[in-house]
């Protein structure tokens, strides 16, 4: 058992601390190699061009939901870290966003989402940090609920970080006793570090798997592990986020606060003719 994977040190609730949190967020390289998770897992989707209320499970500090944003669709975001929450709110992301333990389940009405998308996560239901978890019956419980909160016919897709095949097995087999169609998508299976695991389910198929859909494709070769291409990813993630702040005008303020007085908040500011208007510098 290699110490080195987070999900061996503590529980990510107490593993993401503000520290980690901060550190995590301010990383360029976990930045980029988020964005480009989901992007891929937004391909594995299949969504139509219009808009989608997606769930973002174990959405950490908003930055996969950045990605959903830049997308146009609307999402909600569930993770167990106060700390990773915490710098979602500092942030101001878009997602409505909730502290929940997936283990205990999805609590959202029939039919709520879309879709679903998870980073780097699901793997840490296969750890028994309490003494009454049982991972498989959290499994079980996650993705039976999971299926309820989803519109027949969405997709869900999990990129993880599986420790072998028998945690692999544990996972796909919750999710198929849960109702789920699908299977595992492998991308760039013969690099070893390039690699990466999808679990890509169907929802609304499992007495017709005659129109269910085709399981997507895995990408062949050796990755982009050049580091080439890791300067051009951090410099195109640079000018993204550049782009992001440049458009934060005053329609984006506006926005913002609608946003904020259909979710509750108090003490958001009244419109008025110097809204987003930059202050003179004085002396």
């Amino acid at each position: 058992m290699s110490a080195s994977r987070p999900e061996h040190i503590a529980p990510p609730e107490i593993f993401y601390n503000e520290t980690e949190a901060g550190k995590y967020t301010d990383n360029s390289r976990i930045t980029a190699i988020q964005y480009d998770m989901t992007q891929r897992a937004l391909e594995l989707m299949c969504l139509p061009e219009e808009p989608q209320l997606l769930l973002d499970i174990g959405c950490g500090s908003g930055l996969s939901g950045e990605c959903l944003d830049e997308q146009g669709h609307h999402w909600v975001g569930m993770d167990v870290s106060p700390a990773m929450l915490a710098v979602a709110n500092d942030r101001d992301v878009e997602g409505d966003l909730f502290l929940q333990d997936i283990g205990q389940g999805v609590g959202y009405r029939p039919g709520s989402f879309d879709g679903a998308i998870s980073i780097s996560v699901i793997q840490w239901l296969c750890n028994a940090d309490k003494s009454h978890h049982v991972p498989k019956k959290r499994l079980l419980r996650f993705f039976s609920t999971l299926y309820t909160a989803l519109a027949r016919g969405a997709r869900a897709v999990f990129q993880f970080y599986p420790e072998g095949p028998q945690q692999v097995e544990m996972i796909m087999a919750a999710a198929m006793r849960a109702g789920f169609t699908g299977g595992l998508v492998v991308d760039y299976p013969n690099s070893s570090k390039a690699k990466k695991y999808f679990l890509c389910l169907f929802a609304g198929y499992a007495g017709n798997q005659r129109a269910a859909p085709e399981l997507p494709k895995g990408l062949d070769g050796d990755g982009p592990q050049s580091v080439e291409y890791a300067g051009k990813r951090q410099r195109e993630d640079r000018k993204r986020k550049g782009k992001l702040v440049s458009a934060k005008g005053k329609d984006w303020v506006l926005h913002k606060k609608e946003l904020n007085r259909m979710r509750g908040k108090a003490h958001v500011p009244v419109d008025t003719k110097y809204t987003a208007r930059k202050r003179k510098i004085r002396f």
